[in-house]
């Protein structure tokens, strides 16, 4: 699991549920937030529709993606977890940090 799926997962099961929030959230770019997303959709981690036409023209914007996880999704959040604390516990200790 890649790091960037591992933050996508957690945006989504946090409840971000569409590309720019999950981009907010993770802090990671456009052209890494969407391409993921459409594999993690093939892969059968999540699923997608869009919003109502009429819902975005009400709010003067284009309308959103939602995205929510599948059961295969949520059974990888733990290991999305396990992922980003390992990371975090690496990162720590290269740079002469307790972990914490």
């Amino acid at each position: 699991m890649t790091q960037a799926t591992a933050l996508i997962l957690k945006a989504l099961v946090s409840g971000n549920a569409y590309g720019f929030d999950i981009m907010d959230v993770t802090r990671l770019p456009s052209g890494t937030i969407y391409p993921a997303l459409r594999r993690l959709e093939k892969a059968g981690y999540l699923r997608s529709r869009w919003e109502r036409q009429g819902v975005a023209d009400h709010e003067g914007r284009p309308r959103r993606r939602f995205y929510e996880l599948t059961a295969l999704g949520a059974g990888a959040v733990p290991l999305a977890e396990q992922s980003l604390t390992d990371t975090k516990a690496v990162l720590e200790r290269s740079l002469g940090k307790q972990p914490g």
